[in-house]
């Protein structure tokens, strides 16, 4: 596939905004910090080490979100990061497009695409400030950001703006209630980016309603244990030879909402559908 990648990084939408200077600063320290990786970051070896971690711990995506399901559609993935799910979408066929506020985090996109010779427009860009026009895009991605937003509201203001009418989001926060909170605070086991400038958990109703701008929502939440690569020792050995598998043996319906992920499949509602609407309906 043709690679029509910029030569240059271009920043959009550059407000003086403290928190989201916090944010940006902490990412473009943190975004190529991944304990698993052996590898230079940047090296085609690197993308592919962070990426075999992400989806091995994260193994419900591909199961929940089709990448291959949108050729020809036009994808944005707000907050991007390295553009490891971004990619996805790309080898699927998509037209994507990835923002991210860091520029770091779009330098390293860029050399990805450009390393798997894939197609993809990125810009440095504020999530809660998209400049893109309303009712642009097929589909709208933002997995593993929502929670590190000064300002989800708007954030998921703009998705909404610069989706087309009868087009869907899928969106993705942390749950306060899932079984990874609880073992943090009674094991004191590190969850990843807890020291963010902004770490933000929802319950499932929280999260629910502030997604009430789109016309239906379904919440799934997932992210259960897995082995861990990353601790070591005492605590290690017994989340992954007692914890994991004991965990993991119970019903799945008992233990559902306890999932550390929410991941939210949104529509947003047709034309016809806005004009229809009651007017008394909020």
């Amino acid at each position: 596939m043709a690679n029509n990648l910029g030569a240059r990084i271009r920043v959009v939408n550059n407000n003086n905004d403290t928190a989201l200077d916090a944010v940006r600063t902490f990412w473009n320290e943190h975004v190529d910090d991944w304990k698993v990786a052996r590898s230079e970051p940047g090296s085609a070896e690197f993308f592919r080490e962070i990426e075999d971690y992400r989806f091995e711990k994260l193994h419900y995506l591909p199961r929940l979100v089709n990448y291959a399901g949108y050729a020809g559609q036009s994808v944005l993935d707000v907050g991007c990061g390295v553009g490891n799910d971004t990619s996805r979408f790309a080898r699927g066929g998509a037209r994507v497009t990835g923002i991210d506020l860091a520029p770091r985090s779009i330098e390293l996109a860029m050399r990805n695409f450009q390393q798997r010779g894939l197609a993809g427009a990125f810009h440095v860009m504020d999530g809660e400030r998209l400049t893109f026009p309303d009712d642009h895009f097929d589909l709208v991605y933002c997995h593993t950001v929502l929670q590190f937003t000064p300002h989800p509201d708007r954030m998921l203001a703009e998705i909404h703006r610069v989706l087309k009418p009868g087009k869907h989001a899928i969106i993705m926060t942390i749950n306060r209630h899932s079984w990874m909170q609880a073992i943090q605070k009674i094991a004191k086991v590190d969850i990843d980016y807890l020291d963010a400038p902004v770490f933000r958990r929802s319950t499932i109703a929280e999260f629910r309603r502030m997604l009430r701008m789109f016309s239906s929502v379904r919440i799934v939440a997932e992210r259960f244990p897995v082995k861990t690569k990353i601790h070591r020792g005492l605590k290690g050995a017994l989340f992954n030879h007692a914890f994991v598998g004991t965990f993991n043996l119970l019903p799945r319906a008992l233990v559902r909402r306890t999932g550390h992920h929410l991941l939210a499949f949104c529509d947003k509602r047709t034309a016809a559908g806005a004009e229809r609407r009651d007017p008394d309906e909020h």
